[in-house]
């Protein structure tokens, strides 16, 4: 059974390279994968000594770490739930995710998290820190009930069954969303990913994403364990522009992956502060939100490497569809690729699968995909539809089985009758050379339901005005997709996995404008 478990995998790996480079903080310390697996037994035997049971639930908020690493595998480990939370959340935000998830536990560094702590007080939560200080030495957990009992660990058997991670939707269109994801959810998302880009131990890559969020836990750091790869993690905990190819080049990294808003970020440094030199990569990887086709030409331009785009979600555990590595077939500018080790279907209102070309809602079924959102039968009952899961994203298979997405059904705009994808007007918008980062989004009105607005952000040392975004719109637009108004700005809202969620942006612009109706979006 431990073949279908992540933490079988991560096990078996161990044992296939116990030499090999597993983890690095860079510049500080590596850890070696059989170094990695003692480290997280020991801790998983402190976690128990603590009190924590099978099935319970242990919230974890950490920078980009290598205690967070060690702390979520040992959580895992013992059978209960690991819920990573992003550091930066206010009280209330930790409040709601704190007692949503039912933690029992709460886990930081050593240095704590004022809000975190605040609100694991208020719902009577235990707090505890977990700090390495260097490699060789043993994880120090601040929570210990009896003595750790080093064989206590070693008489856990983890079930395919087990809910390993538990991890709260981006809710754009009403509060998030509880996603009990398991053992074997893990593992055959962590398979999925690894055999699509060909990961083996010979790549290595830096962590560009926060872990507590599915893309960055998954793609960039669970696969490359699962494949015996090199990970490293930013010796700030965080990503650093200034500091990512200088940690590129030091750990031979093979490839990353990112949001398209980090990859933009990435560019337009290199435009303005090139490396001398950058290595050699297989290729990049860029997901969790559309990349338009003129970012991924100039990234592809910048550092010769093809630019994969995929498509996933946090219910799927990550990946659902990818485009393939040059040698098994071509990436195409604009679709996300073709299904990665799960059944994919575009379904029409009664669930009837649709012809090549033909738009509907994109569908999945697999091991990878949740059994259902953590109480909340509504929810359940909209997303499990004729047997399939129901993503609420809109797209089209091409007659290669490479998948388009239109944009979520909730975010397409309704101007008068006339349905705009958004996803559309924002690829044209950035393929202009002096636009930086753009977003188009829907706003109330009363002559036609809805209109299209567009905020961006224009390109260093460029004087863009509203008058030459129109022009250029029309030149490359239908008239009814032409944005009726151009916000100008030198930032976007974006949530803080580097999302840009249009409701957020609509909201943000239009309270600008004092005679505009403010809309209230969501449930």
């Amino acid at each position: 059974m431990e073949s279908l478990t992540l933490t079988g995998l991560l096990k078996q790996v161990a044992g296939e390279f116990p030499s090999r480079r597993a983890l690095s903080v860079s510049g500080k310390f590596d850890l070696t994968y059989a170094r990695l697996h003692q480290l997280v037994e020991g801790a998983a035997s402190l976690i128990l000594a603590g009190g924590v049971k099978a099935g319970d639930v242990v919230a974890l908020t950490f920078p980009n770490t290598v205690e967070f690493v060690i702390m979520f595998l040992a959580v895992i480990r013992v059978r209960a739930t690991a819920a990573p939370l992003n550091s930066a959340y206010t009280a209330d935000e930790f409040e709601f995710y704190l007692s949503d998830s039912e933690s029992k536990l709460l886990l930081t560094s050593q240095e704590g998290n004022e809000a975190a702590q605040a609100a694991a007080s208020k719902l009577k939560i235990t707090h505890a820190t977990a700090s390495l200080t260097e490699a060789e030495a043993q994880v120090n957990l601040s929570l210990i009930h009896s003595e750790p009992d080093p064989h206590s660990v070693a008489k856990l058997v983890n079930e395919p069954s087990d809910v390993a991670l538990f991890l709260h939707t981006s809710g754009t269109t009403s509060r998030p969303k509880g996603v009990p994801l398991s053992q074997l959810n893990l593992a055959s998302s962590v398979q999925n990913i690894k055999s699509v880009y060909k990961l083996t131990e010979s790549d290595s890559t830096v962590i560009v994403l926060p872990l507590f969020h599915v893309h960055g836990l998954l793609a960039g750091l669970l696969s490359s364990l699962g494949a015996g790869a090199a990970v490293t993690l930013p010796a700030a905990g965080r990503f650093s522009a200034s500091t990512f190819w200088s940690d590129m080049l030091k750990y031979d990294a093979t490839w990353y992956t990112a949001v398209p808003t980090i990859h933009q970020i990435i560019l337009d440094r290199h435009l303005s502060k090139p490396e001398p030199v950058y290595p050699k990569l297989r290729f990049i990887r860029s997901c969790s939100a559309s990349l338009a086709p003129a970012i991924m030409a100039r990234l592809e331009e910048a550092f010769g490497a093809p630019v994969l785009e995929a498509y996933a979600m946090t219910e799927a555990t990550h990946l659902m569809a990818s485009n393939p590595l040059p040698e098994n077939g071509p990436h195409k500018p604009g679709s996300v690729g073709r299904p990665v080790g799960q059944e994919m279907a575009i379904l029409d209102e009664n669930g009837v699968q649709q012809e090549a070309n033909v738009s509907g809602e994109v569908c999945i079924r697999g091991p990878n995909v949740t059994k259902g959102y953590k109480n909340n039968p509504e929810a359940n009952k909209s997303a499990f539809q004729f047997g399939w899961f129901h993503t609420g994203d809109l797209g089209f298979f091409d007659p290669d089985g490479y998948l388009h997405l239109v944009g979520r059904i909730k975010e397409l705009i309704n101007r008068g009758g006339e349905k705009i994808s958004p996803i559309e007007v924002d690829a044209v918008l950035l393929s202009h050379p002096d636009i930086a980062q753009a977003v188009a989004f829907g706003v109330p009105d009363d002559k036609y339901g809805e209109e299209i607005n567009c905020a961006i952000i224009p390109r260093e040392g460029s004087d863009i005005d509203e008058a030459e975004v129109t022009r250029f719109c029309k030149k490359n637009l239908a008239a009814f997709k032409v944005p009726k108004k151009v916000f100008i700005t030198d930032s976007l809202p974006k949530t803080a996995t580097g999302k840009i969620q249009r409701r957020i942006v609509a909201e943000h612009f239009l309270a600008q404008i004092s005679t505009a109706k403010v809309p209230k979006f969501g449930a």
